[in-house]
């Protein structure tokens, strides 16, 4: 009998779990695992079943055992994380965290070579006392780059004729056979060899810069940062680098020519990096008031500074006025509307509190938004990345209606991407008594008033975020195809519209829905018409 009931309640919880993946919308209340109590007395039953008249000597063991975990120590859990950490067997270079997190420790490895190779070179920082310590932060860096291309790189995923390959041996096959391998492999030639005789020469490790050329190219679209802000920190980060090397070829000009030996160049006192790095701005952004060069040398490479500055300052202006520009493209557009609007309204000699209104609009939009179209953003992206983002935006305020409890969530999601916004202003007629309805609105944010009356000042009701109205006139319910009440925007109002065209384009295809919405429809005809009968009632006993 016990089995018989095992098998029933299996049975049940079976059905409990094809209906939820039938039905993705039936409460989670009702867990398909067993309640604590009724899992405790099924491993009971199994293990009865199992040990039969052994209960006594298990229960001694088990309270023994227990007595025994409590005496361990207990592993903190990011120790047992780091424990099952493992490098994945591919690698997806957009979304794993892992590899962007990798990518930040190469890109260390490779700031590391990229500024302090010239200034070990240039400057006289690098001494025997701490040879040590520079040669093996240096190596530490191989070690990084040794790994990027032996574990990493090896792991990456490509695309292949649509296709996204995570076999091991054709993601290290591609890897090898694209160029960034090869600068990889430059990047590591050992031309530390030449040490034995030329000495500890820095200039050796150029080849260290290659490593990242190609490969920060693709990384930037890892990093979700905004476009501009990376635009912004890339540019000033290639000014800086400018006026850096030429601040260590300066130092190294007047090592050459020797300190403090004519009047241009650096006479070693202060601190030698500030001073010839003040000297390299003055040079490239050409500010003037240097000394003038005496020998040839000098005047050569002072020539050279010039042209440079001339160049790299005048792309460095460029550079930034597109970011400027692209940062404020939006800002500008809205100007220019508003700006264009408002010439127009002049050159009709609209009246005043109407430009007011208009004013108003366009600055509330602008601001709640930060854009006067929603739409336009959307308009070049695919039908079903439309539907994600409509999704993700507006589904939650959308499956909360009243009206659409019970349709089709399939229609829901076909409905999300006929809707478009739109901001009233208060005191604003959203729609009038007795007009065609064409359009049925959802309340996205803000309030509005159904409003009538000898004077339209009398509240019937308030509606708020999430109610719906319109839908009476749209649906044709009784062959009523006009308002039946006056709206009013009561404060700032941002509403969702939906096209009576659009609803029944999509109605075509979800019949069942049709249904449901015709009948909700009815029910809210006969409750407005009890309403007006009682508020007519009233005004006449008034």
């Amino acid at each position: 009998e016990r089995l018989q009931e095992l098998v029933r309640m299996f049975k049940e919880r079976t059905e409990k779990a094809k209906e939820k993946l039938i039905d993705p919308d039936s409460s989670d209340e009702e867990s398909i695992a067993p309640s604590p109590p009724e899992s405790a007395q099924l491993a009971g039953e199994e293990k009865g079943l199992k040990t039969g008249g052994e209960g006594a000597g298990a229960g001694s063991g088990a309270e023994e055992d227990m007595s025994g975990c409590c005496c361990k120590v207990k592993t903190p859990g990011w120790v047992r994380a780091c424990m099952h950490l493992r490098i994945p067997a591919s690698i997806d270079p957009f979304t794993n965290l892992m590899y962007v997190l990798w990518m930040f420790l190469v890109s260390l490895a490779w700031n590391w070579n990229v500024w302090f190779i010239p200034v070990r070179w240039a400057f006289p920082y690098q001494t025997p006392d701490n040879l040590y310590y520079w040669l093996l932060i240096d190596y530490l860096c191989d070690l990084i780059y040794i790994l990027d291309i032996s574990v990493f790189q090896p792991r990456l995923q490509f695309v292949q004729g649509g296709d996204i390959v995570c076999d091991k041996k054709l993601m290290r096959n591609n890897y090898m056979k694209t160029n960034r391998f090869k600068f990889d492999v430059a990047s590591l030639v050992p031309l530390e060899l030449f040490y034995f005789k030329t000495g500890i020469n820095p200039l050796l490790r150029l080849p260290r810069l290659c490593n990242e050329l190609l490969k920060f190219k693709n990384f930037k679209s890892t990093i979700q940062t905004p476009f501009l802000l990376f635009r912004v920190i890339r540019t000033t980060s290639y000014l800086l680098y400018c006026l850096h090397c030429n601040a260590c070829l300066y130092h190294w000009t007047s090592a050459y020519i020797g300190l403090g030996s004519t009047q241009w160049v650096y006479n070693g006192e202060g601190n030698s990096y500030i001073r010839c790095y003040y000297f390299a701005v003055k040079t490239l952004i050409t500010i003037g008031g240097l000394p003038h060069p005496t020998t040839l040398s000098e005047i050569i490479f002072q020539l050279i500074n010039y042209f440079v500055g001339v160049f790299a300052f005048s792309i460095m202006i460029g550079q930034m006025r597109d970011v400027v520009g692209a940062a404020t493209a939006g800002q500008t557009y809205y100007r220019t509307c508003m700006d264009n609007t408002i010439r127009y309204m002049t050159s009709y000699r609209i009246p005043r509190d109407v430009q007011y209104r208009v004013k108003t609009w366009y600055n509330y939009t602008w601001q709640s938004q930060g854009m006067l179209d929603e739409q336009e953003l959307l308009t070049q992206l695919p039908d079903k990345m439309r539907l994600d983002i409509a999704v993700d935006v507006n589904y939650s305020i959308v499956s909360k209606v009243p009206l659409f409890q019970g349709c089709d969530r399939q229609m829901i999601f076909d409905m999300l991407k006929s809707l478009h916004s739109v901001v009233y202003l208060p005191g604003d007629y959203v729609c009038k008594k007795d007009e065609v309805g064409r359009e049925m609105y959802i309340i996205k944010a803000g309030e509005v008033q159904v409003v009538g009356g000898p004077d339209d000042r009398t509240v019937f009701a308030t509606l708020r975020a999430g109610s719906v109205f319109g839908e009476i006139s749209l649906l044709a319910v009784g062959g009523v195809n006009r308002r039946t009440a006056n709206v009013i925007a009561h404060g700032f109002a941002n509403l969702f519209i939906l096209d009576k065209k659009d609803l029944n384009e999509i109605l075509v295809h979800y019949p069942e829905s049709m249904k449901v919405l015709r009948k909700k429809a009815r029910l809210d005809t006969l409750k407005h018409e009890k309403r007006t009968i009682t508020h007519s009632a009233l005004q006449v006993l008034y």
